[in-house]
């Protein structure tokens, strides 16, 4: 019997476990699952024999290396920063593990190790980065294999809400960790480009600079970039290419909105607000709008946005920034965190709601002296508010190449991702028995 070491439970990992439980008897597997809410796994599990709920702390080293030494297969939900030393206990344990985060320096720099130790350390297979990897790497090795110049690659993913309860004015509900969203760009000025040329988007200017995008049968999305597209020219081989963008999709009028916050300074996480504990929102809007005596909140709001925004009113009175409830703000609480708690409130994900998961490829290259291009592209939607699309989507790439592993069928040593054929390929196969497909259109330009 082998034993895989679930450290995480959390929101993306339920469709994981699922997905391991119903190949427990037939591969002969344990599962060991820990979390601080332990009574979450034992919901996942549902009595299942083949699974055991643990109440260890896994961020304490001596604990964790115990159970880690048990173990066949590590997978680690845990927060990213947590990564490298799991890692670092895998390679003293001789243990595979597996990630679904990017790799940092700090991981890279075990790669040496881990080869040593014989160990594979699989990061990078949720959906993105994970998912967007295999099913690009698919195309650009397509166009490489038949000779043809691969000139273009722009790749986009967004988490969003599902278009039947698309009900509110921002076209948009969390679906994953609400402080990503609000803090989404921050990291440093996005790179990427375009015709050759170096292009750089600074904070200030991301959510206004967008690629407009439309997917038949899905309607219009818009794209902004991630921190750094550039460094994709070696992860995907594609060095001497003219364009290359890597973005984040969300609908038109979520980044319009979202760029007020931040032109405001409403999304800055570098200080406490002084009187945090007593502030309503309507105070914490009008704390970062001018002092204009005879004015109120909502007619100096007015004059922030200017006529030719001020469609985008109707957004912000409906997210509630002029109310006047006390119980709003809390000790201690930076503007970030307030924006946060505000969006919360109005974009959450309710039962009877069901997420979806966007993913759109756009390659433009030259064969036998024609231009062509190819749109690929996945839609996801979710089950329930278990078995979300984003749960689907992250979990099932990293089941998956649990699977492969403990079978043999990924030999790779040391830190990878999964852009290597004879690990997309069969991953891509086994998720669309699943149902995450892809849709390919080729066309002349």
């Amino acid at each position: 019997m082998k034993t895989i070491l679930i450290l995480g439970a959390g929101l993306s990992a339920s469709s994981m476990i699922r997905y391991l439980l119903q190949h427990c008897e037939k591969e002969n597997w344990r599962l060991r699952i820990v979390d601080r809410d332990k009574n979450r796994i034992l919901s996942l599990i549902n009595n299942n024999q083949h699974a055991e709920a643990l109440d260890f702390d896994a961020t304490v080293p001596s604990v964790r290396l115990a159970e880690i030494e048990n173990a066949d297969l590590v997978i680690s939900m845990l927060p990213a920063r947590f990564h490298v030393e799991v890692a670092e206990d895998c390679i003293r344990a001789r243990k595979n593990l597996i990630t679904p985060s990017y790799i940092s320096p700090e991981m890279k720099a075990l790669n040496q190790k881990a080869i040593d130790a014989g160990i594979t350390i699989m990061n990078e297979i949720g959906v993105d980065p994970g998912i967007d990897h295999m099913s690009a790497m698919k195309i650009i090795d397509k166009i490489k294999d038949n000779g043809d110049t691969l000139h273009s690659f722009k790749s986009f993913c967004g988490g969003l809400v599902a278009e039947e309860h698309d009900n509110n004015p921002w076209r948009y509900k969390f679906t994953w960790n609400p402080r990503n969203v609000v803090l989404a760009g921050k990291g440093g000025t996005a790179m990427f480009l375009d015709n050759h040329k170096f292009k750089y988007i600074p904070y200030n200017r991301l959510f206004d600079r967008l690629d407009r995008i439309t997917i038949p049968g899905h309607g219009k999305f818009v794209g902004y970039p991630n921190r750094d597209s550039l460094s994709y020219q070696e992860t995907y081989g594609l060095k001497g290419i003219a364009t290359l963008y890597r973005g984040t999709l969300r609908r038109p009028n979520f980044c319009k909105g979202f760029n007020v916050f931040i032109e405001l300074g409403m999304t800055d996480d570098s200080f406490a607000m002084a009187n945090a504990s007593q502030i309503s929102p309507r105070d914490f809007l009008n704390a970062f709008l001018p002092y204009i005596p005879n004015l109120s909140v909502e007619d100096k709001f007015k004059y922030f946005l200017r006529e030719d925004r001020m469609y985008l009113y109707d957004q912000f009175e409906w997210l509630g920034v002029f109310d006047d409830d006390t119980d709003f703000g809390f000790e201690g609480a930076t503007p970030a965190k307030l924006l946060e708690k505000l969006m919360v409130r109005k974009m959450s994900l309710s039962n009877e709601d069901k997420d979806m998961l966007v993913m759109y490829h756009e390659f433009e290259f030259e064969q036998d002296g024609k231009n062509k291009k190819i749109v690929s592209s996945m839609i996801s939607i979710g089950e329930d508010p278990t078995y979300t699309a984003m749960s689907n989507t992250v979990g099932l790439p990293i089941a998956i190449s649990a699977r492969m592993i403990l079978n043999d069928q990924i030999n790779v040593k040391g830190v990878t991702l999964p852009i290597q054929k004879e690990i997309y390929e069969p991953i891509l196969k086994s998720l669309e028995e699943n149902g995450i497909i892809f849709n390919e259109y080729e066309s002349e330009l």
